[in-house]
């Protein structure tokens, strides 16, 4: 079963953050999704709110859309600052990135 797969048979809503203090403003994360992710001025990542607003806000988070569920965690996984939590809206519970369980 695939990372999509597993995401839609539980119907759960998931969402995206970055941790700036950790960022190291490779930009993987924007190669993968750049629907999700963007750099800014700062050289940091940030995410986007579904109206491709850049959230700058410590801690912002954003809606992660089904299709781009695999490059959202390709993103978290590739990250080498480790600063990309995606998590369940529901309990806010990390399912990919760092503090994963």
């Amino acid at each position: 079963m695939t990372v999509q797969d597993e995401a839609a048979a539980d119907g759960e809503a998931l969402e995206v953050w970055i941790d700036q203090d950790l960022c190291t403003g490779d930009g993987i994360c924007a190669q993968y999704a750049p629907e999700v992710f963007e750099l800014d001025i700062d050289g940091l990542a940030y995410v986007k709110s579904p109206d491709d607003e850049l959230l700058q806000d410590k801690g912002a988070t954003t809606p992660v859309p089904l299709p781009l569920l695999v490059d959202v965690v390709d993103s978290a996984k590739e990250c080498p600052g480790d600063c990309i939590h995606v998590r369940r809206v529901a309990d806010r519970v990390e399912v990919y990135g760092p503090d994963a369980a």
